[in-house]
């Protein structure tokens, strides 16, 4: 079929390989444009050796505004004319992303009604649409052929249209959402084919990509598998190729869902489709593919004539390029916590194992070679310590990393036990093999003492502290006999094969993060008596960002999790957990032979001192993201230093920050 990393023909266009790049959500626009940082952001894929770009989906019509910085394409073509000078010289071709998200999307930035096909209240926001008469369904026509001139104008090498989630063509696509009773109902496919005229007359040859829904996962009214071949063979001759995707606003996280659910869920349905369409055009996997290899499989196996590997390519802008060579590329945790970004937050899209993505106009890269070697000493193995290491050694630093513990990882490694997130551990093996490549000294069970880094800092050894955290506070009592662990402390056993708990297990999670409940998640599918304890009104209330909040919930309560909702811990007794109701103030008590405490923990500062720079958790315990990003400031800042023997290292013990490179 040929090879991920090859050229490959689509229409009459070729691109550098059969990696797509797919849209999505970015922040990265500048009032409604493809702005500079767009830019930025699609040549760095460009470079890696990404075969297509499809850029993020800009508004065919001024009534939608689905979130602040949401492009609209009639602002778009200066921007679309710069990613295509940017991006061409490197063989990738550059697709305008075009849709509407009809009633999915937001009135609160236009403040007008939102439009659909029919009356139904979206199931996410509950807005009441207005449902589209004649007028604005030939001003929607009119705004996919108008955006598709404009993008010809700027050059690019086609247009996709989403028919998939977030998108008004799917909701006319739908029984869940079109239930009209006028031509536009009885066909559903009718403005969708009327859609695809109006931009292929815009077009001449030039390519037209329809992403498309094959399966709403609502099958008592929304579109089927057996719907979507339907559609898909007699839409085939009219388009360049086909990406599949599933999901509607029955189940948003189903098209990008998290680290829970298996890579390449999507290759049944994208292999069904493809047998359906008979070879008459290109179609494009989509679902979570992240490995190269599965990607190759794929292509092998007649699933999918190219392969979208949008989160990979993010953790790793260069995943094509060094899938060429033979080189490892950074693997993608699929854990959705900086690259998810359609929320009110309005969060600049990045990856929590490459913090530069997304922020390429502001942070420099780490590639490179500092202008003197020097002598670093590393103290920490976690994330931000190996992070730090690797880039010092990747710049021609001689680094010496000590790690207390008897293996590398840190809290990464306690965190890939957790349940349903042991892909986590992919990027502890990715930054200790790159260590090891890279002739970095390490010492595991080693401590360091403070006059241990004097000694070093005297010699004008340059010093990072990643030390990691401490337990934090207790805001509950401890009776005698009472069985409490921190959730650090859990996991150590679990990993040194501690024997399992006895009796009824209590999870107690005020943060309302993914530890909490895969704690919970874990012990209960262990057969475990488990109950979770949480002051939200809903179980983990923080893996709204993550997309992973109504599965989480769901998964807990199959397990037989017993669930806590809006409940203080107060103190826990030998065999009891006393609990206050955050709003009625009434107590009770719960079975509890051990209680896990999930929250938050503190800095350790042991080593904090005036001639070191911190990186990490010994900062403040947050998340993967923090820790490497963090880790390769601290790098940068230490590596760009002039070493004086003899001399204190100025660096003091705030933090590296962004402005000290």
């Amino acid at each position: 079929m040929g090879d991920l990393t090859e050229p490959s023909t689509i229409g009459r266009r070729r691109a550098a390989s059969r990696v797509v790049f797919g849209p999505h959500e970015t922040n990265l626009a500048r009032r409604r444009e493809i702005s500079d940082r767009h830019v930025a952001y699609y040549t760095r894929r460009a470079e890696g050796g990404a075969g297509v770009i499809v850029t993020e989906t800009a508004s065919v019509h001024t009534s939608d505004w689905p979130y602040e910085r949401a492009p609209l394409a009639t602002d778009c073509a200066p921007g679309w004319a710069e990613v295509v000078a940017a991006c061409r010289p490197h063989g990738t071709l550059v697709l305008a992303g075009l849709g509407h998200s009809g009633s999915q999307g937001s009135s609160a930035y236009s403040q007008n009604v939102l439009w659909a096909p029919s009356r139904v209240p979206d199931v996410a926001s509950r807005e009441l649409p207005y449902a589209m008469e004649d007028a604005e369904i030939e001003a929607l026509i009119d705004g996919f052929r108008s955006s598709a001139r404009l993008a010809v104008q700027s050059d690019v090498d086609g247009v996709e249209l989403n028919a998939g989630q977030f998108s008004l063509l799917r909701q006319f696509l739908s029984g869940l959402t079109n239930q009209r009773g006028d031509s536009w109902g009885e066909d559903r496919a009718a403005l969708l084919r009327s859609v695809i005229a109006a931009v292929r007359g815009e077009l001449g040859d030039r390519l037209l990509g329809l992403r498309l829904s094959c399966d709403e996962l609502a099958p008592w009214a929304g579109i089927t598998p057996e719907h979507a071949v339907e559609h898909a063979t007699a839409l085939a001759a009219s388009v360049d190729y086909l990406a599949v995707v599933r999901g509607s606003a029955m189940g948003a996280s189903a098209t990008r869902p998290d680290l829970h659910t298996e890579p390449g869920f999507n290759a049944g349905l994208c292999r069904a489709v493809r047998e359906a369409v008979g070879g008459a055009v290109p179609v494009v996997l989509q679902g979570s593919i992240v490995d190269a290899g599965q990607a190759q499989w794929a292509i092998d196996e007649g699933v999918a004539d190219l392969v979208e590997m949008t989160r990979a390519q993010i953790a790793d802008p260069d995943l094509v390029r060094k899938t060429r060579d033979g080189v490892t590329p950074r693997p993608c945790p699929l854990d959705n916590a900086r690259c998810m970004v359609r929320d009110n937050r309005n969060p600049i899209v990045s990856s929590s194992v490459e913090p530069r993505s997304g922020h390429e106009t502001e942070d420099p890269p780490v590639e490179g070679t500092d202008q003197r070697a020097r002598d670093v000493l590393v103290i920490g193995g976690g994330p931000a310590g190996m992070e730090a290491a690797r880039v010092l050694a990747l710049r021609g630093h001689h680094v010496r990393l000590h790690e207390r513990g008897t293996a590398l990882g840190g809290a990464l490694r306690l965190a890939a036990l957790v349940g349903g997130r042991a892909r986590l551990g992919g990027q502890v093996d990715w930054l200790t093999a790159q260590l090891g490549e890279l002739g970095v000294d390490v010492s595991l069970d080693t401590e360091v003492s403070r006059d241990e880094l004097a000694r070093e800092n005297a010699l004008g050894t340059g010093i990072v502290v990643a030390t990691g955290s401490v337990a934090g506070r207790r805001g509950y009592t401890l009776a005698p006999g009472a069985d409490v662990l921190g959730y650090h402390e859990f996991y150590t056993g679990v990993r040194d094969g501690a024997p399992p708990p006895d009796g009824p297990v209590v999870v107690f999670d005020p943060v309302g993060g993914p530890a909490g409940v895969g704690t919970a998640e874990l012990l209960a599918g262990q057969g475990h008596d488990t109950a979770l304890v949480s002051q939200d009104q809903v179980i983990g209330s923080q893996l709204a960002i993550t997309g992973d909040l109504a599965d989480a919930n769901g998964r807990v309560q199959r397990a037989g999790v017993t669930l806590h909702k809006s409940s203080l811990l107060r103190e826990v007794r030998a065999g009891a957990a006393v609990l206050e109701d955050r709003f009625t103030g009434a107590r009770r008590e719960i079975p509890c032979g051990l209680l896990i405490d999930c929250g938050h923990r503190l800095p350790d500062e042991t080593l904090h001192h005036d001639a070191v720079t911190l990186a990490g958790d010994c900062v403040a315990p947050r998340t993967m993201y923090e820790a490497i990003l963090e880790g390769r400031r601290a790098a940068l800042a230490v590596g760009a230093r002039t070493p004086r023997r003899g001399a204190a290292e100025p660096a003091g013990t705030r933090p590296a920050t962004a402005g000290v490179v």
